[in-house]
Formats: structure tokens, C-alpha cells, sequence
């Protein structure tokens, strides 16, 4: 049996070390800076790449990540692992009941956003070819067809973080755009394996592999299996996993498996291995016997080791600054945006949507994303796009993402709440305050305050205790959150102290406040100052992250227990939807 030789798998090792360690690195950086964190992910492939470690330090770059041999084969197999999995955990977001419940709303909006940008794409693709970037000898059917659903599919997991993030989830547009994103997820998904079984045809050429008739046929059926016989087995057989095997591994290995047979199956009919693995997800997301905590199992195992591998792989692949064309990125995102946002405002006001919800729903659509980043690979490996129009589709897909938020607040005029943690630094924070007043816990976390309020520790000392003096702001659970508006103050300034004694506060518990976030807001600013008191109360009501924090004994640990808490990142598979 043929393997690896000890220098290979020294290779191997290392470079799969560096890279996941870049990957979560960069990812880490960019959800801190407020974006996605594939964004960091992929810029982490770029930097160990060819466009500037390939540039930098040739050898190092081809030894790394080689473009031939086994250790090439090792990560081209790697990377297909990975993104299947992606797309099962993606699969698994996909919550059918919602959909059902707002079909009507959904059918309408998902149509006329799907059919828009897919004939504006198709159109374009089949009129000026060569313009867009399609590779020489492709099938020009086949790069239009690619350009229509490229253009035409959105980001589910982008656009449910975008409505968490402006606290619209729940509300009637908010359940309205993850039903439409699931529709044009389900129907894209299957045009676009459809497209991939034209690509392999294409590829194979006459003679070889299944005719495009029957891979479609058995696509279809497939796809018409997994989501009605399959799902009501489902239904049956994780009950008796839970009763019967450890959690999470028996449900969590059964998970992984299906999902890998059905990728399986879907290879060998002639469309990507990972289609099988987004229906098998589908179908799995779907039971309600599927626990909260099973999901975030998952999702948490895959988004935090595999996506990172998979979307760091996609820098390695190609050349980011040879092959960026401005004008054929600025192509690219016009038709996108245009077709993507121009289908979602008619639908919404064909669906009795008030006009600022229809271009805010329009922006929401826009976002692609991942989704968008995965078809444009598989396009550029079945030789039906080159590098250049890849680079343009990544790029564009990452806008697209990043744009969505602010242009929703833009349509519909509202501006994300203000969240404490912005404002934290390492030198507003005193643990072991070894104090017995609240008086002299104002002034010591005044004094850390006042370097970057620009403001004498006195004079922020006066302004609190005098709010003090109006009303204790001791809460239950030992917590207390002196604050006052400062004049002069430019932004926001918070310092945070730590009482292992406790001292009294005048809680309403009775309780000594052990923990005391000072917050300085400018005199005009009274919605900010709402706006952080309110989110310090909501993230300190959970007693695992007060607990945490308490015991923090540096700013690392500090920031570390704010984490605690886990993200509603799984509220969209959840939620219950109300009538649009």
C-alpha cells in the first residue's frame, strides 16, 4: 500500500498546522473588527499563498503547499472535505417549517430574486462571454448558465448573523428574508447541481460517465427522497440515537456519516460531493429531535476547524493581485447588486411590503457570501471560468456580505445599538480592588478612566457620585454600574473593577456588588448611555458570566468570560415566524 513518506508527512503536518493556526488567527481578527470571519480566513490563504508568500519566499510557499504530488492531492482532498461538511453544517440552517409557513410571501419574493438576477447573469453570460471571463473552451451555455445562479444565490448563515446583529430577527421582515434565503437556497442549490452534472459531462466528454438526462433524473430524485421518505426516517432514528448511544458522539458520528454517504452518492451520480452533503444536512436540521445542543456540537466542530481550512485553501490557489481586474470586479458587482437587490424590492412590494422594507429586504438578499465563494471554485476547477473572473466573484461575494448591514440601516433608518464592549481596553481595567466604600471604588475607576477620557479623575469623580447621590446604581446579583455624561467627552469611555470582598452598593438584593463597570458617555449622548447600560445588565444577567467575570483575575479573562454566553447563532433554524 502506497503512503506517505516520513518527509511528506512532515509536510503534511506542518502545513496544515500553519495554515489552520493563520486561518483561526485572521478569522479571530476580523469577527473583532466586526466582520466576517471568512473573510479572515480566506486573507489568511492569501498572505501563505502565491500572491505574497509565493512572492516573498518562493520555496517556502511551494514546499508548504505544493500544486502537484501527494501532498497536493493530500490538500485538494483535504479542501473537499472540508467544504462538504461546510455545506452540511450549511444544510442544517435550513429550517423547512419556516418556509412553509410564509410560502406564499417566500414564493413570491423568492422567485422574482431568483429569476431577476439569474436572466440578467445567463443574458450577460451569453452576450459578451469573453468580457466576464470565461475560460477559452468552455461551454458557453454552461458559463452562462454558472454566471445566472452565481448572481442569483445569497449567504443564508450571512444574512441570519446580519439580522441578529441589528435586532430584526424576529421581527415580520426578518423572518420574511431567512424564509425567502431558504427557498433560493433549496432551489439554488439543486439548478446549480444541475449545472455541476453539465460541468463533469463537459469534462468527462462523449462516452464517459452518465448522460446529463439520467444525472439530472437522479438529481431530482435524490433531492425528492432525502426530503420526504428520508426526513420521516430521520425522524424516527434520532430518538433512539439519543436513548441509546453517548452525547453528543452517537448523534454527532451518525451526523457526519449520513452526511458523508450522501456526498458519496452524489459524486458517483455525477454532481458534487457536496450537494448530497447540503441535502443530508437539510434533512437532518429539519427534525425536531435534533437537540440545540447537537446542533452547536456540529456547527462549532466544522465552522472552527474544517471552514477555516477549506476557505484559507481557496488563497492558495491563485494569484490575487496578477489576476485582480478592476473593471471586470466592478462588472461583476453592478449586475449582481443590480439584478439581486432589483428582484428582492419588486417581489417584497408585490407582497405588500411597506417601501422602505422592500429595498431593505433587497439589500438583506444581496449578501452571498460563502455560498457564492464555493460555486465560483467549483467553476474555476471544471475549467468553466479563469482566474480572473474567480477573483472578481470572491471579491465581489465578500462586499456583498460586508454591505448588506449598513445599507438595511440605511433603508430602513435605524442604527445598531451601542454594545459596551467596543469601548473596553486593557488600562480601564483594575482587578482586586481592595476597597471597602463605593466611593472609593468610583474614584479608583475614575483615576484608570481619565487617560483616555482626556478628563482629571476628579472632575469624573464628582460627576458620578453626584449621579450616585440621585440613585444607587447597585443592581441585583452583584453587580453596579455607576455612569454619568461628561462634558467635553468625545466618545464613550468605560473602566471596569473587580471587588473580591464586595463592598455595599444599595443593591435592591442586598447583595454586595463584587463587580462595577463605570460608563462615560458624552452630555449629549443620552440614547448611547441607554444603550450601553443596557447591554452591560443584559450580558451580567447570566450568572455563568458574572461568575467568570468576578473570578478574572487579568483583561484576557475578563474578555474570555464575556464569551461564556453562547451566540444565538443557531435562533434562525429556531424561531417561530410571524404573518408578514
Amino acid at each position: 500500500m502506497e503512503s506517505l513518506d516520513h518527509s511528506q508527512l512532515t509536510i503534511m503536518f506542518l502545513s496544515l498546522g500553519i495554515l489552520l493556526a493563520t486561518a483561526r488567527l485572521f478569522g479571530e481578527i476580523a469577527k473583532r473588527m466586526h466582520q466576517p470571519a471568512v473573510l479572515g480566513e480566506i486573507l489568511a490563504g492569501i498572505v501563505l499563498g502565491p500572491t505574497i508568500l509565493g512572492q516573498v519566499w518562493p520555496d517556502a510557499n511551494a514546499m508548504l503547499f505544493p500544486l502537484e504530488g501527494p501532498n497536493a492531492l493530500m490538500l485538494s482532498g483535504l479542501a473537499t472535505l472540508a467544504v462538504s461538511l461546510f455545506l452540511l453544517v450549511a444544510g442544517m440552517e435550513v429550517d423547512l417549517s419556516t418556509m412553509f409557513r410564509l410560502k406564499r410571501v417566500a414564493l413570491i419574493i423568492g422567485l422574482t430574486s431568483i429569476i431577476i438576477p439569474f436572466g440578467i447573469g445567463m443574458g450577460a453570460g451569453l452576450s459578451v462571454p469573453q468580457l466576464l471571463g470565461m475560460e477559452a473552451g468552455a461551454d458557453p451555455l454552461i458559463f452562462s448558465l454558472f454566471l445566472g445562479i452565481a448572481l442569483s444565490i445569497c449567504a443564508l448563515p450571512v444574512i441570519a448573523k446580519i439580522l441578529m446583529d441589528l435586532n430584526l430577527f424576529r421581527s415580520d421582515i426578518g423572518m420574511t428574508v431567512i424564509a425567502v434565503a431558504i427557498f433560493q437556497d433549496l432551489v439554488g442549490w439543486i439548478i446549480f447541481a444541475i449545472v455541476l452534472g453539465m460541468m463533469q459531462s463537459s469534462q468527462a466528454g462523449d462516452g464517459e460517465g452518465m448522460s446529463i438526462g439520467m444525472t439530472i433524473a437522479l438529481t431530482l430524485g435524490f433531492a425528492g427522497f432525502m426530503l420526504t421518505v428520508g426526513r420521516s426516517v430521520i425522524h424516527r432514528i434520532l430518538p433512539w440515537l439519543q436513548a441509546h448511544t453517548s452525547w453528543p458522539g452517537g448523534v454527532l458520528g451518525f451526523a457526519l456519516a449520513l452526511g458523508m454517504l450522501g456526498a458519496a452518492f452524489t459524486e458517483f451520480i455525477g454532481i458534487h460531493a457536496i450537494f448530497g452533503a447540503f441535502i443530508v444536512g437539510v434533512m437532518l436540521g429539519d427534525s425536531p429531535h435534533l437537540r440545540q445542543q447537537t446542533r452547536t456540537t456540529i456547527e462549532q466542530f466544522i465552522s472552527f476547524i474544517f471552514a477555516p481550512l477549506f476557505f484559507a485553501s481557496i488563497g492558495l490557489q491563485v494569484d490575487f493581485v496578477s489576476h485582480f481586474d478592476l473593471g471586470l470586479v466592478a462588472i461583476v458587482f453592478v449586475l449582481a447588486c443590480v439584478g439581486k437587490v432589483l428582484g428582492g424590492v419588486l417581489g417584497a412590494r408585490w407582497a405588500g411590503f411597506p417601501k422602505r422594507q422592500t429595498w431593505a429586504m433587497g439589500f438583506a438578499l444581496n449578501a452571498r457570501g460563502a455560498m457564492e465563494i464555493v460555486l465560483a471554485l467549483l467553476a474555476l476547477q471544471y475549467g468553466v471560468i479563469g482566474q480572473d473572473l474567480f477573483v472578481a466573484l470572491v471579491v465581489v461575494a465578500l462586499a456583498t456580505a460586508l454591505m448588506a448591514g449598513p445599507m438595511m440601516q440605511i433603508a430602513l433608518k435605524t442604527k445598531q445599538p451601542a454594545k459596551f464592549r467596543k469601548y473596553l481596553t486593557a488600562n480601564t481595567f483594575v482587578p482586586e480592588l481592595a476597597l471597602t466604600s463605593r466611593h472609593d471604588v468610583i474614584q479608583k475607576l475614575a483615576d484608570a478612566a481619565q487617560s483616555s477620557a482626556d478628563i482629571h479623575g476628579k472632575k469624573i469623580t464628582d460627576a458620578v457620585l453626584a449621579r450616585e447621590a440621585v440613585m444607587s446604581t447597585g443592581l441585583p446579583g452583584g453587580l453596579a454600574i455607576p455612569h454619568a455624561r461628561i462634558p467635553g467627552l468625545k466618545q464613550p469611555v468605560i473602566s471596569v473593577g473587580i471587588i473580591p470582598t464586595g463592598v455595599d452598593w444599595d443593591s435592591p438584593d442586598g447583595r454586595s456588588t463584587k463587580l462595577a463597570i463605570m460608563v462615560l458617555t458624552p452630555d449629549k449622548a443620552d440614547q448611547t448611555q441607554l444603550e450601553l447600560l443596557a447591554d452591560i445588565a443584559s450580558t451580567f444577567n447570566d450568572p455563568t458570566t458574572m461568575t467568570k467575570a468576578v473570578n478574572a483575575d487579568s483583561y484576557t479573562c475578563f474578555l474570555a468570560a464575556l464569551n461564556t454566553k453562547p451566540e444565538a447563532h443557531q435562533e434562525a433554524v429556531t424561531a417561530q415566524p410571524e404573518p408578514a
